[in-house]
C-alpha cells in the first residue's frame, strides 16, 4: 500500500483566525503541496472565497491556490469530496477547515473508520484556533459574549434551533477538549497575565495538547504540519474532565468509599487534580452513592460560581432511573438522560449487561447507580461546592419518601429529563 496522505483537522470559532492561519500556511509552506478543503456546509463557501481572495486565483467552484494547491466547496458528501481529491492529483498533505462543525472529532472519525478515505489518508493532528480574548470572555461571567453565528456556516435554514442557539463556551470547550494542537490566536489583545490564565485553561480543558500563542495567526508549518499527534485510540480519552475522572476513580479502588454517609477518607469522597497550579487552574472530582434532591441539584448547577469554567459527569438524582450527564462550560449548564441505570433493569436483563462488563463499578444496595462529577476552574473554592453539593444529597427521609412514591417523590414534574436522548437548559449565557 502506498503512504497514505497526513490530514490536518482545522478548527475554531467564526472569527479566531482560521483563514488567517490556512492563508499563512499556503505562503509559507515551502516545497509542501497542500490540498486544502473547506467544509462551510451551506450554499456559499464564505472561506473558500476568502482564501481565493488572498491567492489571487479565482476559478468557477475549485480553486487553484497560488502554491499549487486545492480548495473545494464541500456541497457533496465529504468523503466523496476528499477520495475524489486525493484521484485527481497528488499532494503532500491535506488541511480540512471544519467550519460548520462543533468539533473537529467527527471530521477525523471520516479518515479513522472503515472508508475509502481511511485507505487513502491518516489523520496528523486535530487542530483547533481561539480567538483568546473572546476565549477568556466567554468565561466572564454575565458579561460572557454570545455564539456568533454564520448561517450558513452551520448548515442555513435546516439546521435544528438548538444547535444554532447553541452558546460559544460549549462550542469554544469542545473543540479544545479533543484537540492535539490548540493556536491561542490574537495574542496582541491581551495581556501577558491574560495569556497566561489562557495557556492554563487549556491545559485544563486537555492536558495533552500543545499550545501555540500566535499573533494574526503566524505559526511555523512545521509546528502543526506533519507532526503525528493524533492517536486514534485516545480521541475519546482527551478532555481534562475524563482523565480527572479516570483518576479519582483509580482513588477510589485503593480505598475511597465514595458512599456519602462517612465519606471514607480525608478527601470525604472527592479527588483533588492540579492541572497547572502555576496558573491558579485546579480541578476536582465528586463521587457519590447517594442521590441528589432533583430540585435542589437543579438549583445549585444553575447557580455554580464563575470561576467554574468547565463541569462534566454523570448524576444519580432521585425521582427517575435515567443517568444524568450535565454538562457545563462557562454560564451553560445542559442535562440529559443517558439512558437507564443498570440496577433498574428487569433481572435477565440486568444480569446479562452486568456479565457483559466486567469492570462495572457495582454496589450490592446501589448497583451501578453513582455520582461522578468533575469541576475545573480558576482560583475554585473547592470545599465551598462540595458542601452545596453535599447538601443537595436526599436526606434519609426524603430518600424513603422518593422510594414510596413509585420514584417520583410525590413531584409531577422533574427539573431534570425522565425520557433518554432528551435534555433540558439549567442555565444559558
Amino acid at each position: 500500500m502506498t503512504d497514505r496522505i497526513p490530514v490536518t483537522v482545522l478548527s475554531g470559532s467564526l472569527g479566531a483566525g482560521k483563514t488567517t492561519l490556512l492563508n499563512h500556511l499556503l505562503s509559507t509552506a515551502g516545497d509542501r503541496d497542500i490540498a486544502v478543503l473547506v467544509n462551510d456546509m451551506g450554499d456559499v463557501n464564505v472561506d473558500a472565497d476568502l482564501i481565493a481572495e488572498e491567492s489571487e486565483v479565482d476559478v468557477e467552484g475549485v480553486t487553484e491556490l497560488s502554491n499549487g494547491c486545492i480548495c473545494c466547496e464541500l456541497q457533496d458528501d465529504l468523503e466523496t469530496a476528499v477520495v475524489r481529491l486525493a484521484n485527481e492529483r497528488s499532494f503532500d498533505a491535506l488541511v480540512v477547515e471544519s467550519s460548520g462543525i462543533s468539533e473537529p472529532a467527527p471530521v477525523a472519525r471520516l479518515f479513522t473508520t472503515e472508508s475509502r478515505a481511511a485507505a487513502r489518508y491518516h489523520v496528523d493532528a486535530l487542530v483547533t484556533v481561539v480567538d483568546t480574548r473572546q476565549f477568556l470572555d466567554a468565561f466572564a461571567g454575565d458579561e460572557a459574549p454570545t455564539r456568533r453565528v454564520d448561517p450558513d456556516a452551520i448548515g442555513g435554514t435546516d439546521v435544528a434551533d438548538t444547535e444554532r442557539d447553541r452558546p460559544l463556551s460549549d462550542l469554544l470547550v469542545e473543540q479544545i477538549e479533543v484537540s492535539n494542537v490548540v493556536v491561542c490566536n490574537k495574542a496582541d489583545l491581551c495581556t501577558d497575565a491574560e495569556l497566561e490564565e489562557a495557556v492554563g485553561l487549556v491545559g485544563a480543558l486537555q492536558p495533552g495538547a500543545e499550545t501555540i500563542v500566535t499573533e494574526f495567526a503566524a505559526i511555523d508549518p512545521d509546528r502543526i504540519l506533519g507532526v503525528d499527534l493524533f492517536d486514534e485510540s485516545e480521541v475519546g480519552d482527551l478532555p481534562g474532565w475524563k482523565r480527572a475522572l479516570e483518576e479519582a476513580q483509580s482513588e477510589s479502588s485503593d480505598g475511597t468509599d465514595g458512599t456519602g454517609d462517612d465519606h471514607g477518607d480525608d478527601h470525604h469522597g472527592h479527588g483533588h487534580r492540579h492541572p497547572d497550579e502555576v496558573y491558579g487552574v485546579t480541578s476536582f472530582t465528586y463521587r457519590r452513592r447517594r442521590p441528589f434532591h432533583p430540585d435542589r441539584i437543579a438549583a445549585l448547577l444553575g447557580d455554580l460560581p464563575a470561576d467554574v469554567v468547565r463541569s462534566k459527569g454523570t448524576l444519580w438524582v432521585a425521582g427517575v432511573d435515567q443517568r444524568q450527564q450535565v454538562g457545563q462550560a462557562g454560564r451553560s449548564v445542559r442535562v440529559e438522560a443517558l439512558g437507564p441505570w443498570i440496577a433498574s433493569l428487569p433481572p435477565v436483563e440486568r444480569d446479562m449487561l452486568r456479565s457483559n462488563r466486567p469492570g462495572l463499578d457495582w454496589d450490592d444496595d446501589h448497583g451501578d447507580r453513582l455520582t461522578e462529577y468533575v469541576a475545573i476552574g480558576t482560583g475554585i473554592d473547592e470545599d465551598a461546592i462540595v458542601d452545596r453539593l453535599d447538601d443537595a444529597l436526599v436526606t434519609d427521609e426524603e430518600w424513603d419518601v422518593f422510594a414510596g412514591d413509585g420514584g417520583r417523590g410525590g413531584d409531577s414534574e422533574l427539573p431534570v429529563p425522565t425520557e433518554q436522548g432528551d435534555a433540558v437548559a439549567l442555565r444559558e449565557p
